[in-house]
């Protein structure tokens, strides 16, 4: 084979090779974009629509809830369900809509929730007579301050604070709509040594 001949031969190789190297990175490329596509598909419609995070502020809910404990908030289950007494729920501020507050569920729709005498009395169809409610998430310290008695209307709830010394809610702005509910708190995830499936109080 001639030099010439030799040389082609080279060039030849050398451009199968770069076609060869492109054609990888190519492919290379595109399963990267088909894997974010995919992802973002996925992710996207879980945290706009079905898990939103949330970051604890504050001290209205030690000892259950600390500040700086990263929440995961399910947001589809009221969809089909309606709130519990006892679950922590996080809803927008009634008084101002761009401030999300986190809060226990206390009283529910049509009920009357009476505070007094550092207890939470409720009235209902089942119980006309009242019951005072049993909390064992309150630190042994808390007072349940207030005087006050509040009907419910069919799609209002009463929610407090579990810590009760140091916690805007009910007592002082009322009820919360439906409507400004977000979600529950489902999952704490961080701090990894408080990581725990939240489950709502029963009583």
């Amino acid at each position: 084979m001639s030099d010439e001949e030799n040389q082609n031969f080279n060039n030849l190789n050398s451009s199968n090779g770069s076609s060869s190297t492109r054609r990888e990175v190519l492919v290379f490329i595109w399963e990267t974009v088909k894997i974010v596509v995919i992802s973002l598909a996925i992710i996207l419609p879980i945290r706009y629509y079905l898990v939103q995070p949330f970051f604890v502020k504050g001290a209205s809910m030690e000892p259950s809830f600390e500040d700086g404990d990263y929440l995961l908030i399910d947001e589809i289950s009221y969809r089909f369900n309606r709130p519990e007494r006892g679950d922590v729920i996080i809803f927008r501020y009634p008084q101002d809509t761009s401030q999300f507050f986190i809060k226990r569920i206390i009283g529910l729709p049509e009920e009357t929730v009476e505070v007094k005498n550092n207890k939470v009395i409720i009235y209902n169809k089942k119980t006309p007579q009242g019951f005072s409610l049993g909390e064992k998430y309150l630190s042994q310290n808390q007072q349940t301050l207030g005087d006050m008695v509040l009907k419910l209307d069919d799609n209002d709830y009463f929610v407090l604070g579990d810590n009760r010394l140091q916690s805007s809610d009910s007592r002082r702005w009322g009820a919360v709509n439906k409507a400004l509910i977000v979600g529950r708190a489902f999952l704490r995830p961080w701090p990894v040594n408080r990581m725990a499936k939240l489950n709502g109080a029963s009583y």
